[in-house]
């Protein structure tokens, strides 16, 4: 009898040890005003650190369905972020330009300011505290 108990034990803190328990903070956005469905879309959670500086801490892509998608950043620690995202329309990875500097693709950020100029960190920053996020973005 103490073999079937000592077995059971071991087989149910294995059951326990195995299971993963939820670390961190997920964030949720959807984006529901893309003028097509040609392209995927790019977006990458930043800190101030990456902002507008190239890859972020998370990035995420995916393709469009009905001019929408909805993205989930996992696992994100308290503290102070911004998104950013884009329509890559093209599908070649980056935003490409007008030959002045204005972006030829769709783009936005989290706060969804839409000042003109380049966008910046505390514009889009939002926080992280203990409960998971969802959010709008508008291109």
């Amino acid at each position: 009898m103490k073999t079937v108990t000592l077995a059971l034990s071991f087989f149910f803190v294995s059951i326990i040890a195995m299971a993963q328990e939820k670390t961190g903070i997920d964030i949720t956005i959807t984006i529901d005003n893309i003028t097509s469905n040609e392209g995927k879309v790019l977006a990458g959670l930043h800190t101030e650190d990456t902002f507008m500086k190239g890859q972020g801490l998370q990035n995420l892509q995916s393709s469009i369905k009905g001019g929408k998608v909805t993205l989930t950043f996992t696992n994100v620690s308290p503290g102070n972020y911004a998104i950013m995202a884009m329509h890559d329309a093209n599908e070649n990875n980056r935003m490409d330009y007008q030959a002045n500097g204005m972006p030829l693709e769709n783009y936005g950020m989290s706060g969804n300011d839409m000042a003109m100029g380049p966008p910046t960190f505390n514009s889009a920053k939002f926080t992280v505290g203990d409960e998971d996020l969802e959010m709008n973005i508008r291109f």
